[in-house]
């Protein structure tokens, strides 16, 4: 029975990208120097997983590579160098047709900016510049089996100010500030900090981003909750090798689980912005390091094959250490129109409850801290994105 269900849903996936393959390429209106440009993406994918402690989950998951959405990115040329610019954009869960935040109509972008000669200006919700770094770090983009995007990664705020440079002898540099904390009592003196440099030149790149969030004055837990990214990926003609660290304090506890408490899950800065540090999550006090090596290689124009290994160490001594594999191909079928086949093993020291994650956080997944705290979490996914 569990082998027929999962040959139908194959079948189902081949189908839909089949489909998928027949639509066309994103949508564009353009008058008088104005374009406006309908997008997005569909990323369906099955999902097999097994913990050590013998449980299994078989589903059907949104987001392995891409989380589902649409939006719509807009710029005008107001002459003399300068550029106005818009972004908006909604996450969707394709397996039940809800929004990805029920609370937002925009939850993933919504901003207004300016592009001039001496870089960009933006405001309003927008993605971090960790987040826009997810292509340097790894063969999988930073998404599904990704042993630093088991971690968490901070991706977008609320009222961000930001500044993009325009690349001169190779670098690069980025800075937002979110107002979202300030609005109501400056007294509490938060806001979410970001910086990044980026370097460029021939087949190398590397770089550094990261962010940082203020507690309350007074908070039970005093510390800044910080997340710093530094990589670097070396073209070598036929793929690329990744090298990523990471020190961040931003994993906590995950309540309400059945039976108890996952060990990790949780982040005491929120990664999408619904929460600033409050000031009470003891995960801040244990610190992370996190190390990671990746590469890929084109078989051919349409054929990519990756594999990465990476260890999360908890530099605190409450031993919340896990290390990780992954292995993927990627096979470009139709223009637009990618499948995609992972496998991956996360390994949880008896202290620590990591789970793997995508680009949207699995849906259905190991939620008993007897599943995930101290277990192995092995996995096989196969799936497809198609992009319009």
């Amino acid at each position: 029975m569990r082998t027929r269900k999962i040959r139908l849903a194959l079948g189902a996936l081949a189908s839909i990208a089949a489909g998928a393959a027949t639509a066309q390429t994103p949508l564009t209106y353009s008058s008088n120097g104005s374009n406006v440009t309908l997008y997005g993406d569909v990323d369906y994918y099955l999902n097999y997983m097994k913990s050590s402690s013998g449980s299994r989950s078989i589903s059907l998951q949104d987001g392995a590579i891409l989380r589902t959405r649409w939006g719509l990115r807009g710029d005008k040329n107001l002459g003399d160098g300068y550029t106005g610019k818009f972004n908006l954009e909604q996450g969707l869960n394709d397996t039940t047709g809800a929004a990805a935040d029920t609370t937002r109509m925009f939850d993933r972008q919504l901003w207004a900016g300016l592009a001039t000669p001496a870089g960009e200006f933006r405001v309003g919700r927008q993605n971090t510049a960790i987040f826009y770094r997810g292509g340097y770090i790894d063969f999988t983009a930073r998404t599904l089996g990704s042993v630093v995007n088991a971690f968490g990664v901070p991706s977008r705020y609320d009222s961000d100010l930001a500044y993009l440079s325009p690349r001169l002898a190779g670098f690069m540099f980025e800075t937002h500030y979110s107002l979202q904390g300030s609005a109501v009592n400056h007294t509490t003196n938060q806001g979410v900090y970001q910086a990044a440099l980026d370097y460029e030149v021939g087949p190398f790149r590397a770089g550094y981003a990261g962010i940082a969030g203020k507690e309350p004055n007074g908070a039970v837990v005093a510390r800044n909750v910080n997340y710093s990214n530094w990589y670097a990926n070396y073209n070598y003609g036929a793929g690329k090798v990744y090298l990523v660290q990471i020190r961040t304090n931003n994993n906590g506890t995950t309540a309400g689980a059945p039976a108890g408490t996952l060990n990790n899950g949780g982040s005491p800065l929120s990664n999408v912005g619904n929460s600033l540090v409050a000031g009470t999550d003891t995960g801040a006090n244990t610190y992370y390091n996190i190390s990671q090596v990746s590469a890929d290689y084109q078989l051919d124009p349409k054929v990519r094959i990756g594999a990465l290994y990476g260890r999360i160490r908890d530099s605190s001594g409450t031993g919340k250490n896990a290390n990780g594999w992954a292995l993927g191909s990627f096979w470009d079928i139709f223009r637009d129109t990618t499948l995609y086949v992972i496998a991956d093993e996360l390994k949880n020291d008896p202290n620590a409850g990591f789970r793997p994650s995508g680009s949207a956080g699995l849906t259905k997944t190991f939620t008993d801290p007897a599943d995930v705290n101290g277990q192995r979490i092995r996995g096989a996914h196969i799936g497809f994105v198609y992009k319009f």
